[in-house]
């Protein structure tokens, strides 16, 4: 399977140009119920560690610079 049609399906995406977590910004990080998001260690950006999102979206409301999307799948719209 090519790389972006996997990264397509993630609820969760970050823009990198825009998360400044290397920073030290976590907010998204810390707002998670599920603690599905993490600070890559390499990249130093935000990014979902495993897909249990439940679409609640506080990181992609609370992210001070609007980093994070989330896409909600059409039938839980």
């Amino acid at each position: 399977m090519p790389l972006a049609a996997t990264l397509s399906q993630v609820p969760v995406r970050v823009d990198d140009a825009k998360c400044i977590a290397e920073k030290g910004c976590t907010v998204c990080v810390d707002v998670c119920p599920l603690d599905v998001l993490v600070i890559d260690h390499v990249t130093r950006k935000a990014q979902m560690k495993f897909d249990e999102c439940w679409y609640c979206l506080p990181c992609e409301q609370d992210c001070p610079t609007g980093a994070i999307t989330v896409d909600i799948p059409y039938l839980l719209r």
